[in-house]
């Protein structure tokens, strides 16, 4: 009876232990600064909020009508009691994202957390895949992670602290057809992942990749009538029997999951996860 009370005793003791270290990793993160590319709407957002629920300020990045996004900022900012800002730069010039990283420098001091999320898609034949939406699709979705991480890497360095978190997608590990650049982009995102990781090991920077499965967001809602018309299906037989269709939990992912997946990646109970990824898709690539 003493060994059985104690147990339990011990065990909840430990419970207490856990959480009160867990809550501890997550309070590290208040007072940093995130650079979130793509977050006015979807995963981005998610990403944003799941941050800022944790402390940590925001700069916001992506289009949309102007008054949505001010109203946004201003609800983050009066919500979690951080500090948003909001730039627009066009993620497919490298000018603009370097004036955009000089603008979080000049307000934050530089980006402690940097989620290269942003991303288009174009769903079409090889023979018929528009030159116009190759390019656009590698530089939103590819380049401008190398832009961004680029300008991000020597402040962190200097901080001896960061987290390059890059949002690839499950395509980044298994192709799909009909969709050329973005199956390209987002293994080359991988790669990137893999290479800085080793470049910034002994810095106390990390670099992941999360490669999630479907999330219903405004880019998947986009490309189902594409893949419809591509396919020559409904877009309810899109939605069952292509996209959810490798995913054996038959469920989308969520935004919030992505961005719970963010925040235990930025805090210091990883700080050993390193040039890898974490897929949260459902069980797709285990086929």
């Amino acid at each position: 009876m003493f060994r059985s009370r104690n147990s339990k005793v011990l065990s909840a003791l430990a419970s207490v232990i856990f959480l009160e270290q867990n809550s501890w990793e997550f309070k590290m993160l208040k007072g940093k600064t995130a650079l979130i590319t793509g977050s006015t709407s979807g995963i981005g957002l998610g990403i944003a909020e799941g941050l800022a629920k944790e402390g940590v300020n925001l700069v916001l990045n992506g289009f949309g009508d102007a008054a949505e996004i001010e109203a946004l900022r201003v609800r983050l900012e009066n919500t979690y009691h951080v500090k948003a800002i909001y730039d627009g730069a066009d993620m497919s010039k490298g000018d603009q994202i370097e004036a955009m990283m000089k603008h979080a420098a000049e307000t934050f001091g530089g980006v402690d957390i940097l989620v290269n999320n942003a991303g288009i898609q174009h769903v079409c034949p090889i023979e018929e895949f528009p030159v116009a939406k190759w390019d656009a699709i590698i530089a939103i979705n590819l380049s401008s992670a190398f832009h961004t991480t680029r300008l991000a890497v020597p402040y962190m360095k200097e901080k001896h602290w960061g987290r390059i978190i890059n949002v690839a997608s499950a395509h980044a590990l298994v192709a799909s057809p009909f969709k050329s650049a973005y199956v390209a982009a987002k293994h080359g995102i991988l790669g990137l992942t893999k290479t800085v990781a080793l470049e910034v090991a002994t810095h106390g920077v990390t670099v992941n990749a999360i490669c999630p499965g479907y999330v219903l967001t405004p880019l998947v809602e986009k490309q189902i009538p594409d893949t419809a018309k591509a396919r020559g299906m409904t877009e309810e037989q899109v939605k069952r029997d292509v996209l959810l269709a490798a995913q054996p939990t038959k469920q989308f992912v969520t935004v919030e999951q992505i961005a719970g997946t963010t925040i235990f990646l930025s805090s210091d109970a990883a700080a050993s996860i390193t040039g890898t990824h974490i897929a949260v898709e459902g069980g797709w690539v285990a086929h």
